[in-house]
C-alpha cells in the first residue's frame, strides 16, 4: 500500500508564479542558470542554483552556496512571493507540452516507505550528488523540487481526477519553452479521505525521475531520527498511461581507433543495417547511427534480443554489451571520458551538431525505454543501465515546496 499525504505546501503567488516556477536544477549548469534568470529576482534559481548569485568560479558544493540558497528562499517567504497554505491539502498538476498532457497527484509520501522500497528505484545514485541534495534540504529546511512517481493506473481515481480539473485552478500559466503548467487545490475531507483510500490499495509506486533528491529524503529522515520531522517526502505522481518518455542518447568521443567502413563492418555482426538510413527509430530494438554526416539505420540481430531478463533486452543494455564495451572500450558508461549522453529532448538535430562540429566522432538515436519495462525491472528490484530513460514535460520547482 501507498500511504500518502495531504500537506500544507508553501506555493507562488499566484501572478508570480510564472516568474517563480524554474526547471529542475539539475537539467542546466550553472551558466545556463545564470543566464535564465539574469534579470528576475523572483526566479527560483537562485534558491536551486544559488551558485549563480556567486563568483563564476565558486565552487557549487562550497557552503556558502547552501548558505546563499538559504538567504534566498527566505526572502522570497518574506516578501510574500511565496505562502504556505494554513492547511492541508492534496493538490493536482497538469502540464501540457504540445498534444502531450498529464495530470499528477501532489502528496507528501512516506519516508519509511522509501527506504522500504515501496516505493521503488531502477537506479544507482551518486553519492556525491546524494550530498548536494541532503545539504540543500537541511539548509532550507524544505524539499522545494519533487520526486516525480507513478503507478499503474486506476479508473475511479482517474474519473475523480477529470471531475476536479473541470473546477477552477489556483495558477494557470505557459513557460517560456511553451509547456502549460496548472495546479489545483484538493481540501475537501471527503476528497482527502478519498485520495488516501484509493492509494492504500495501491502496492507500489515507481521514482521516475528523482532517485537523488527521494534518496536525500530519506537520508535526512534517517539523520533526524523523527525529530523535527513529518516522515514524508515531496512527490507528485502520474498514472502510467500518462508518462511521457523520450530517449537518451549517445554521444561518442572516437571511433577507438577505427575508421568509418571499419565500425560498420563490424558492427554487421550485431546489427542490419540499412546504410541511408533514419535519424529516428521508429520501434524497440532499432537504433540510428549518425557519422560520416550519414545517418545508419541499425537493427539488433533477433540473436541478441531472445532473452528473458527484461534488463537484458533494454536498447541500453544490449548497446552497451555488445557496441560500446567491446568496440569502444566503453566498460563503465558513467565514468568513462569517451561517450556523452544526449537528452530526447534536444532533438537528432543535436546529435547532428555535436558530431559535425568535430568534437564528437558519431552518435546513436535511441528508441524510448518504455514504462512497463521500468516498471517490471523496478518490481523485480532490478536496476537499470545509466540514462535510460528521459521524462518530459519536467516538473517545476517551487510550484509545490514541502516544510519538513
Amino acid at each position: 500500500m501507498a500511504k500518502l499525504k495531504p500537506f500544507a505546501a508553501l506555493r507562488p503567488k499566484t501572478e508570480l508564479a510564472a516568474q517563480i516556477c524554474e526547471l529542475p536544477y539539475d537539467v542546466m549548469s550553472s551558466e545556463e542558470a545564470r543566464t535564465m534568470a539574469a534579470g528576475n529576482p523572483l526566479s527560483f534559481l537562485h534558491v536551486s542554483k544559488p551558485e549563480i548569485d556567486l563568483p563564476a568560479d565558486t565552487d557549487i558544493y562550497a557552503s556558502a552556496v547552501y548558505a546563499k540558497g538559504k538567504e534566498n528562499f527566505a526572502g522570497l517567504i518574506g516578501q510574500g512571493a511565496l505562502k504556505q497554505d494554513e492547511k492541508n491539502n492534496f493538490y493536482l498538476y497538469r502540464q501540457i507540452m504540445g498534444g502531450h498532457a498529464q495530470v499528477g497527484l501532489v502528496a507528501a509520501a512516506s519516508c519509511e516507505e522509501y527506504l522500504a522500497n515501496v516505493i521503488k528505484k531502477h537506479e544507482f545514485t551518486r553519492p556525491d550528488k546524494e550530498d548536494d541534495r541532503v545539504r540543500h534540504i537541511e539548509a532550507l529546511n524544505s524539499q522545494t523540487g519533487p520526486v516525480f512517481l507513478t503507478y499503474r493506473a486506476v479508473a475511479a481515481f482517474d474519473e475523480f481526477v477529470a471531475r476536479k480539473i473541470a473546477e477552477t485552478p489556483a495558477v494557470d500559466f505557459t513557460g517560456k519553452d511553451g509547456v502549460r503548467h496548472t495546479s489545483w487545490v484538493v481540501a475537501g475531507a471527503d476528497d482527502i479521505s478519498f485520495i488516501e483510500a484509493q492509494f492504500a490499495q495501491i502496492p507500489a509506486l515507481y521514482i521516475a525521475d528523482g532517485h537523488h533528491r527521494s534518496a536525500a529524503a530519506g537520508r535526512v529522515f534517517q539523520s533526524r531520527n523523527g525529530a523535527g520531522h513529518s516522515g514524508q517526502f515531496l512527490t507528485v505522481i502520474f498514472p502510467h498511461n500518462q508518462m511521457q518518455i523520450l530517449p537518451y542518447n549517445r554521444v561518442l568521443k572516437t571511433l577507438n581507433g577505427l575508421t568509418p567502413q571499419d565500425l560498420l563492418k563490424k558492427l554487421e555482426e550485431t546489427f542490419n543495417i540499412v546504410r541511408m538510413g533514419s535519424a529516428t527509430p521508429t520501434r524497440k530494438h532499432e537504433l540510428g547511427l549518425f557519422m560520416n554526416k550519414r545517418w545508419h539505420t541499425l537493427t539488433f540481430k533477433a540473436k541478441f534480443t531472445a532473452v528473458e531478463d527484461p534488463i537484458e533486452r533494454l536498447d541500453v543494455t544490449l548497446l552497451q554489451k555488445n557496441v560500446l564495451a567491446p568496440l569502444f572500450g566503453i566498460d563503465d558508461p558513467r565514468t568513462s571520458k569517451q561517450i556523452n549522453f544526449v537528452g530526447g529532448i534536444r532533438g537528432t538535430a543535436e546529435l547532428e551538431k555535436l558530431v559535425n562540429s568535430g568534437e564528437y566522432a558519431c552518435a546513436f538515436s535511441m528508441f524510448p525505454t518504455s514504462i512497463e519495462d521500468l516498471m517490471q525491472i523496478a518490481d523485480a528490484g532490478g536496476i537499470m543501465p545509466p540514462k535510460s530513460t528521459w521524462f518530459e514535460p519536467k516538473l517545476r520547482d517551487a510550484m509545490f515546496c514541502h516544510m519538513i
